[in-house]
């Protein structure tokens, strides 16, 4: 269990760090940075699937038309959140989007309620109109919606839906997603090259290794949650997961200073005390299935 904490904690982490990652390419038009992460993730997880010799069971897993249908979603929806992402950092609204992800669980299970009839306890309602509240509030102060933090939350909530009911595992599924987007991105890169705003071979040598690596940055993470989640309860990585939006704002406000106002506070506080109410009431709720209480 011990090994599963730290794969959990180093695949969050290395979310969390993500946008240090993209800024260092934010010289790089953000279609192109998507469809590099498309193509070099695809080519990183095919590698991991040859390697181990899973490529015949890869095979198997992917004949049957409706696992494609399922899939091509969930790569329309992440392919929008990957974007919406990468812009979003790349254009100084790093602190929206560590909103989105700490929004995103319990949108998620608000769309379990709509889609999937899911029941929720009382408390559970309280922490979702609480984090609702937060995002009217923040809506009301500033005029507009936090249009990237709900996009993001949206999508990301939603490709959690779609795969739902998926029966491929986080490795073949995105190695499938991923390769659903690689035609459209190669042709995009192609065009991009063709044309003379292509960064890959023009903008040095720099750029080229780290737009290569983007392969690398999605597929680690995702083996290493995959390696938690079979060895912890989702409890815990349930815990574990805020790890990534708290260390994306820190990275907005200390280190790219972005600013953070008193209004902002209140409405990223008012989605934290939501998520802290929803947490300890699921910790309550499991510790009285796991250790109910016996009379004497």
């Amino acid at each position: 269990m011990k090994k599963g904490i730290w794969h959990a904690i180093g695949a969050y982490g290395l979310w969390g760090l993500l946008p240090v990652y993209w800024k260092l390419l934010q010289h790089v038009a953000a279609p192109q940075l998507l469809c590099h992460r498309i193509v070099w993730s695809f080519v990183s997880l095919l590698a991991v699937i040859l390697v181990t010799r899973k490529w015949y069971a890869f095979r198997l897993a992917m004949a049957s038309r409706k696992v494609l249908r399922a899939y091509t979603v969930a790569a329309v929806l992440i392919s929008i959140n990957w974007f919406t992402y990468i812009w979003s950092v790349n254009a100084g609204f790093i602190v929206e989007t560590s909103l989105g992800y700490f929004i995103n669980p319990l949108l998620s299970v608000l769309l379990g309620v709509i889609f999937f009839r899911e029941r929720l306890r009382p408390w559970q309602w309280a922490s979702i109109a609480l984090a609702g509240a937060g995002v009217v509030y923040l809506t009301v102060a500033y005029g507009s919606l936090p249009w990237i933090a709900l996009v993001l939350a949206f999508t990301f909530a939603a490709y959690g839906m779609a795969k739902k009911s998926a029966p491929l595992g986080s490795l073949y599924g995105l190695t499938l997603e991923t390769g659903v987007l690689l035609v459209p991105a190669v042709f995009f890169l192609a065009y991009s090259d063709h044309v003379g705003h292509g960064a890959f071979l023009r903008a040095g040598v720099a750029t080229d290794v780290l737009l290569l690596g983007a392969g690398v940055i999605t597929a680690v993470p995702l083996l290493l949650f995959s390696s938690a989640a079979r060895r912890i309860p989702l409890s815990l990585v349930g815990i574990l997961q805020y790890i990534a939006p708290t260390l994306q704002l820190i990275l907005g406000v200390f280190l790219y200073r972005e600013p953070f106002s008193s209004v902002q506070f209140v409405g990223f506080g008012m989605v934290w005390v939501a998520l802290i109410i929803y947490g300890v009431e699921g910790l309550l709720v499991y510790r009285s299935h796991t250790f109910p209480v016996v009379s004497e």
